[in-house]
């Protein structure tokens, strides 16, 4: 959801600026882009897909959540030359530390989770155990290496839709806004150069 949001403002961002420079939205040359799709697969899978996501075993969940977080890092390693890629490839560092070091998931803690609940619900969460069918495990903050890059934030009451994210989550955002802004971004020359 926070990405989703960074990606909508970003591109809302980048069709203005280009407007406002009387320019035109630029392609930028990524390379290996397959990385994506075969990063985002097992995770369609495992967290998306209905028919499939029972079917998956929880043992299963760290293999697949840690390589498709890898695949993703040797795009954004790649790409790292294109604005934008470094700040989103160190968000993704983030999670992928996070979910290494704690045993293939991504920690959230209990005051978190809660929020995720609705109020008149009966589910009852468990310590130590996958939240629901998502990437996410329940942990007490002093059991949970480096809890600070977990899924420790929350988005406000206010807004009424339940979501955890991670520091890395939103450095993924900014790092998308950033590229997506630079697409409206003038072109100097023809023969430009991505820093």
């Amino acid at each position: 959801m926070v990405l989703l949001i960074a990606v909508a403002l970003g591109l809302a961002g980048g069709l203005m600026r280009a407007k406002i420079t009387k320019g035109q939205m630029r392609m930028i040359d990524m390379q290996h882009l397959w990385l994506v799709f075969v990063a985002y697969i097992p995770q369609f899978f495992a967290f998306y897909f209905t028919p499939t996501q029972k079917l998956i075993p929880n043992n299963w969940i760290p293999f697949l959540l840690v390589g498709s977080q890898i695949f993703l890092l040797l795009f954004v390693w790649t790409n790292r030359k294109v604005k934008g890629f470094r700040l989103l490839g160190l968000g993704l560092l983030c999670n992928f530390t996070a979910i290494v070091l704690n045993g293939g998931f991504m920690p959230i803690p209990p005051y978190a989770a809660q929020k995720l609940i609705p109020p008149d619900s009966n589910f009852v969460l468990e310590v130590g155990e996958r939240v629901g069918l998502g990437k996410d495990i329940l942990l007490l903050i002093e059991e949970t290496n480096l809890w600070f890059l977990g899924d420790v934030l929350t988005l406000p009451a206010w807004m009424g839709y339940p979501l955890a994210f991670s520091f890395g989550d939103i450095l993924i955002s900014m790092g998308a806004f950033w590229l997506l802004w630079e697409l409206g971004r003038p072109q100097e020359n023809s023969k430009e150069a991505s820093p």
